[in-house]
């Protein structure tokens, strides 16, 4: 696996080091997937996020091939939030799905280190190697009430589609 510029272990940002995810974040990232469901509060266990096939398909046997993410550590090397993006098919999309073509990124930091630009360094570095991987479009899901918003819409995520309480938002690489 080739490392980007954005995503080097020895690359800071928002006083985090970033990294290319792999096989061994796998636990991590289950992690990061509950801190993404439950960022107003306690509304899912571990448990039921990987017994439900819904949830646990944005982790389940990390990483497939077309799978990329990035990993932010603070100065001890402890794992403080990640991003990955996946692809999903038609019969079994995501919350953001807009195509399956189209990789669906889901973000997560933990709660000690939200709000410090750790979300906005995952972010830019997953947008960068979607970009040098010729990636076209990023997309998500961002339910109503969450800060995360903001976030996305500042680096060029806009509303496509509506799904309950959840917005779907894309990006069009390269043009952020």
């Amino acid at each position: 696996m080739n490392e980007d510029s954005a995503a080097r272990a020895d690359r800071p940002r928002a006083g985090v080091r970033l990294r290319p995810a792999t096989a061994d974040d796998a636990d991590f990232l289950v992690e990061m997937l509950l801190e993404a469901f439950n960022w107003k509060g306690p509304r899912f266990r571990r448990e039921e996020i990987l017994a439900t096939p819904h949830f646990a398909h944005y982790v389940t046997g990390w990483p497939r091939a077309g799978d990329f993410g990035v990993v932010a550590e603070d100065a001890s090397g402890e794992p403080v939030g990640a991003v990955w993006a996946r692809t999903f098919p038609a019969d079994d999309p995501g919350y953001g799905y807009v195509d399956p073509e189209v990789p669906e990124l889901t973000v997560g930091v933990l709660p000690g280190h939200r709000g410090r630009g750790v979300g906005g360094a995952l972010l830019d570095a997953v947008v960068e190697r979607a970009a040098r991987s010729g990636v076209a479009r990023l997309s998500l899901s961002v339910e109503d009430g969450n800060r995360a918003a903001a976030l996305y819409a500042s680096r060029g995520f806009v509303t496509v589609g509506r799904e309950g309480d959840s917005d779907t938002m894309v990006l069009r690489v390269g043009t952020s």
